[in-house]
């Protein structure tokens, strides 16, 4: 069925109400709305009714938009760089070793979390999934790559398993979907990490600390921004977002003349444009932290990063049918269960270590969302946060493709083929 609007400009307006109103109602002092966004949160909301405008209610569709591509491209990159501004490396270093250890925990979650799906659905669900024993495990490769890095390592399985082109698209809907709910989770739990928290008996001591220094950083500088100081920002923002896509047309071509050698070295998953963008305009950002204009945090920087930020997460959300679920209901088992090994194994190590659930969340979301979403589950808890989430998502692409290759592997022993 097609879309009542398929007109970009009208899919953006709607968005931009949809945002508007949310935002309106979440900030109401009327007492149902208080008492509402008490138990729902407004960023799970500007992810969710752009879903349900897609499907059930046919609105507006990602497949027929380019909305997604452009926040991606464009105001994903910009706002990095404004959330960058104020941030301050020295105390995001010292977070401690936490953030790692859950990150590296969410990789081994997908790793071991794939053969143990693939073993649980074949002898709960005998016969619901239609692919070949040699097909599947190839298949769900892509599914790995894409849950330990990204898009490129995705591509990247599919290519070094020689994985059909009609299995490869359903594979792509059981990761898109299945991530997104479990995204919808943690942006839930982000609403009430003083709890977790309190559950986990985790030391937050250091992530409140970086989120006092930038809010009294904040303020210190807080002024009423002038025609210019507004021109300086989106000069800052979106002359780094130039510098990131002129990086990667550079780099790119330059990574393809060499692919035969990185393919030996399974670092084929650089040699990808959206990479080079968040890498480059990441480093951007936090270059320019250490300038004079780390000052234009005072005019509204992370203000317009957290819009660019929303923007984005409608478009994410415009992209789910969650139709899709109900039409390959076998392979989706294997993704709920692959997610819920990869969930149990990550409550299980923060609640040892007494990790808070910040780390938790974008250690998770760092290796199964990559560098588009993380940041946008990090922001969840504090905008001022967001750089961590990227950095931790670079990382995850560096691992994905060697990660899926070990992954598919046992996969494959766990069929015996």
């Amino acid at each position: 069925m097609n879309p009542w609007f398929t007109n970009d400009a009208v899919v953006f307006g709607i968005l931009i109400c949809t945002l508007a109103v949310i935002f309106y109602t979440s900030n109401s002092e009327a007492p149902f709305w208080k008492k509402f966004y008490t138990y729902v949160p407004a960023l799970l909301l500007c992810y969710f009714i752009p879903a349900l405008m897609n499907w059930p209610l046919g609105l507006i569709s990602g497949e027929e938009s380019n909305l997604y591509k452009i926040a991606s491209r464009y105001f994903l990159p910009a706002s990095l760089i404004l959330l960058c501004l104020s941030i301050d490396m020295k105390a995001i270093l010292g977070l401690g070793p936490k953030a790692l250890i859950m990150f590296f925990t969410a990789t081994i979650g997908v790793i071991l979390g794939g053969p143990i799906a693939l073993m649980a659905t074949t002898w709960l669900f005998p016969g619901v999934i239609e692919a070949s024993s040699d097909d599947l495990w190839k298949g769900l490769s892509c599914i790995a790559g894409s849950w330990i890095g990204g898009g490129a390592n995705q591509a990247a399985m599919k290519e070094i398993f020689s994985v059909p082109e009609s299995l490869f698209g359903t594979m792509v809907v059981v990761d898109v979907v299945v991530a997104n709910i479990w995204m919808a989770f943690l942006l839930y739990g982000a609403n009430t990490t003083a709890k977790i928290d309190k559950w986990l008996k985790a030391d937050t001591s250091a992530i409140e600390g970086l989120k006092k220094k930038i809010n009294d950083y904040r303020l210190s500088i807080e002024k009423v921004p002038s025609t210019l100081d507004m021109f300086i920002l989106m000069a800052v923002a979106f002359g780094g977002v130039a510098l990131s896509h002129w990086g990667a047309d550079l780099i790119v071509p330059a990574l393809q003349s060499i692919e035969p050698e990185l393919k030996a070295w399974r670092l084929e998953s650089i040699i990808s444009g959206f990479f080079w963008i968040v890498l480059i305009a990441t480093t951007y950002g936090l270059m320019v932290s250490f300038t004079r204009f780390r000052k234009l945090e005072g005019v509204g920087a992370s203000k317009w990063g957290s819009v660019f930020i929303y923007i984005l997460v409608a478009t994410i959300g415009m992209g789910m049918n969650l139709k899709e679920v109900f039409d390959n209901l076998g392979l989706f088992a294997i993704g709920i269960i692959w997610m819920l090994v990869h969930a149990t194994t990550m409550i299980i190590v923060a609640k040892l270590i007494k990790a808070p659930f910040f780390f938790m969340a974008v250690g998770s979301q760092a290796n199964i969302g990559g560098a588009a979403s993380a940041p946008v589950v990090a922001s969840a808890f504090s905008p001022s946060l967001a750089p961590v989430g990227v950095l931790l998502a670079v990382l995850g692409y560096a691992l994905g493709t060697y990660g899926g290759i070990i992954c598919a592997y046992l996969m494959k022993a766990v069929q015996g083929v």
